[in-house]
């Protein structure tokens, strides 16, 4: 037995290795790419950063997974646009918001009631000491909300639940650039927060609210720029999958028998995200996250606010 223990710790050990070999590989490779003359994107380990130029300085959309990221970004920003005015967190993952605390604390953050609701209740050890001074402090609980910064005009979004429950789109009104957050994955399986808000079902029309904005050119969450034509190609995904998970419901299917005759081709050419041993994101993930749903096999989290 206690062979058998130790062979087992050691294999823990070997996972981790890898784990963290992988990340610390890819954490220093940040790239940046224009969209507009003044607008960027900054892809790397997390979701993809957008940055604003502005007459009075740069508007930051999500700031990935570390500090160590972070502080890059930060740098980054200032280069391209001038020094940081607000940050804008599409929600609360951590490949989303961790890189916060490489900003001036007191600097304007902005998200939704329930990403800030999220991150107290399900990744509150993260913010604490001088984290704490850059979660969202300009949070806004509507659908919407308009922020105007050195002749720009930022709107900010609350479709509905798709990703999370929180979630927030960000349109670059004079630069028609949109910025989706983890709402739109470009040519990835997409993650499906159920606990914190999230729903497939109702992800199809909260992007009907996001395509009825003007826009010619799209940042998603993860993948490269695109356009409209590729956030309407991932709508039918999402149709596809939440008619997956319905008709389990309806016919009492269970979850392998699910995943084995989905009725989905839209997904492809979809690539799996993965990272060894942490989380891999794939065909069978979103048709189990489809079924969980219409099945009501998970539990969410409550916030107080709703979501």
């Amino acid at each position: 037995m206690r062979r058998i223990l130790g062979w087992g710790f050691l294999a823990l050990l070997v996972a981790a290795a890898v784990g963290a070999i992988y990340v610390y590989e890819k954490v220093d490779e940040i790239e940046v790419a224009r969209v507009t003359p003044d607008v960027h994107v900054l892809y790397g380990f997390g979701g993809n950063v957008g940055i604003l130029r502005t007459g009075e300085g740069a508007v930051v959309v999500d700031t990935m997974t570390f500090r160590m990221q972070g502080r890059e970004i930060r740098e980054k920003a200032e280069q391209l646009g001038g020094p940081a005015q607000v940050i804008i967190n599409t929600h609360y993952h951590r490949d989303h918001t961790h890189g916060n605390p490489a900003f001036a604390p007191g600097l304007k953050v902005v998200s939704t009631d329930n990403t800030l609701a999220y991150l107290h209740a399900l990744d509150a050890a993260y913010w604490k000491g001088d984290a704490a001074g850059t979660l969202p402090n300009a949070t806004f609980a509507g659908a919407e909300q308009v922020l105007e910064i050195g002749g720009k005009t930022v709107r900010l979004l609350h479709p509905g639940r798709g990703h999370t429950g929180g979630d927030l789109v960000v349109l670059f009104v004079e630069d028609r650039v949109l910025h989706t957050g983890d709402l739109f994955f470009n040519g990835r399986y997409p993650n499906i927060d159920l606990e914190a808000g999230g729903s497939v079902k109702e992800w199809v029309a909260s992007l009907d609210r996001v395509l009825a904005l003007d826009f010619d050119h799209v940042i998603p969450g993860h993948g490269p720029v695109t356009d409209r034509a590729a956030l309407v190609a991932f709508q039918d995904f999402m149709r596809q999958l939440a008619a997956v998970g319905e008709e389990a419901a309806r016919t009492g299917r269970s979850l392998e028998d699910t995943q084995a005759h989905a009725a989905i081709d839209a997904d492809a050419g979809y690539e799996v995200i993965s990272i060894p041993f942490v989380t891999r994101l794939d065909r069978n993930f979103v048709v189990k996250r489809a079924w969980q749903e219409a099945t009501g096999n998970f539990k969410p989290v409550p916030i107080g606010g709703g979501s």
